[in-house]
């Protein structure tokens, strides 16, 4: 049973915290036709592509540089097109 738990709390920890911390998830408040599954989609690809990028930092910092810097923006675009596709 322990293991059981732990598991399910590894799953909360590294995913849906980083989603709620970093991407605001439950401060959405689309709730219209599929608009809050249109936007979770979008959220975990962009995680993926945060975390497929190779360079050093948090995922918060991460996207502060995606937004301020387009070769950066780039480099995560690719490495997460990469990753998709392999």
């Amino acid at each position: 049973m322990a293991d059981a738990a732990r598991a399910r709390w590894s799953v909360e920890n590294s995913l849906h915290w980083v989603l709620d911390v970093s991407l605001r998830e439950n401060d959405c408040q689309i709730h219209q036709n599929h608009g809050a599954e249109n936007w979770s989609t979008l959220r975990h690809m962009a995680l993926n592509m945060l975390r497929a990028e190779s360079s050093k930092g948090s995922i918060p910092a991460k996207q502060k540089r995606a937004w301020m810097k387009a070769k950066y923006l780039e480099a995560v675009l690719s490495a997460g097109f990469s990753e998709m596709a392999n």
